[in-house]
């Protein structure tokens, strides 16, 4: 099987040459992401906070919400990939395992 570098491994990346360029690796510990993912997890959150179901459906018609959202989104991922880097975690594979033990858990009996 060929050795291939996937997007995300790229994103992984270059997150980390963001922080070494402004020496933040120091403060990169699995305690302060955790932290910070919950923050900006709250952050994408306050934005749906009063807003009816119907609403949130609908954020994403106007730009500025739009926006906000995206921005919010990248935000947490940003944190959740760095801590899955810094705990040695592939998040892909963590991923599809949790996939796997819900699809058993969660098994439609018909």
């Amino acid at each position: 099987m060929e050795d291939s570098v996937s997007e995300i491994d790229l994103v992984i990346e270059r997150l980390r040459q963001f922080a070494a360029a402004r020496s933040w690796e120091r403060f990169h510990t699995p305690k302060n992401l955790a932290t910070a993912l919950v923050v900006e997890s709250a952050e994408l959150a306050e934005i749906f906070q009063w807003l009816t179901p119907e609403e949130s459906i609908d954020v994403m018609a106007t730009e500025e919400a739009a926006f906000r959202v995206r921005d919010e989104i990248a935000d947490v991922l940003a944190y959740l990939l760095q801590i899955a880097d810094v705990c040695g975690v592939d998040p892909i594979a963590a991923l599809n395992a949790k996939i796997d033990r819900n699809e058993t858990r969660f098994a439609k009996t018909t």
